[in-house]
């Protein structure tokens, strides 16, 4: 049978007051441990994304940026000048070749002038051979004469008949001398017709002038 309190238990167990409760455990470490120190403002600049630098660092990127662009300038300023130099160079030798194109040109219409002339200087002749038979009165040469001044002069001949001009030694030759009155020479007659190609004199023509 179990034992029943007295009033004494009783009155004891309603005067004592609620344990009290159990403080919270102190975080580890001890009590005596101080709390963390926020982070450095470099480590929260480092986690932002921006770095400082100092003022020898800031210096020395200044310097050799400068120095940089310096030899960029002259690096510039060498190729500015190489390119004026080929230039000068690429001028100069359209110049020369533009000389030679043309003395070149020059040279080769000079060979065909000569040549055909040549070949007109042989056919005089001919040309003389006709004004002789015309001169004694075989009109018959006319028409042949007259076709072939008409071709050669179409190409650049030009006959020379000076009679009544005064003496020009480049175009005429004077075989014979006659008294005149006085002053410039004076072709009398022509004795053999000159002929000029494309403005060279091709034969001079064989006069009889007055003194």
């Amino acid at each position: 049978m179990s034992e029943r309190p007295t009033p004494e238990r009783r009155a004891s167990a309603e005067v004592t007051p609620d344990a009290p409760e159990a403080e919270p455990a102190p975080p580890e470490g001890g009590e005596g441990d101080a709390p963390e120190a926020p982070e450095t403002s470099r480590s929260a600049g480092a986690d932002a994304g921006i770095v400082d630098v100092d003022a020898d660092d800031s210096v020395e990127v200044t310097d050799a940026l400068q120095a940089a662009a310096d030899a960029l300038e002259v690096d510039l300023e060498l190729l500015l000048a190489e390119r004026e130099q080929y230039l000068d160079a690429y001028r100069r030798a359209q110049a020369d070749f533009e000389n030679y194109r043309k003395q070149a040109q020059k040279r080769q219409e000079d060979a065909v002038v000569r040549a055909l002339g040549s070949f007109v200087e042989k056919l005089l002749p001919v040309l003389d051979a006709c004004d002789a038979a015309l001169a004694h009165g075989a009109s018959e040469v006319e028409p042949v004469l007259a076709a072939l001044y008409g071709a050669l002069g179409k190409e650049g001949l030009e006959r020379i008949d000076p009679k009544g001009a005064p003496f020009d030694p480049a175009e005429a030759e004077a075989v014979l001398h006659e008294p005149g009155e006085g002053g410039d020479q004076v072709v009398s007659e022509v004795l053999r017709a000159g002929y000029r190609w494309r403005g060279r004199v091709l034969r001079p023509a064989m006069v009889k002038v007055t003194d």
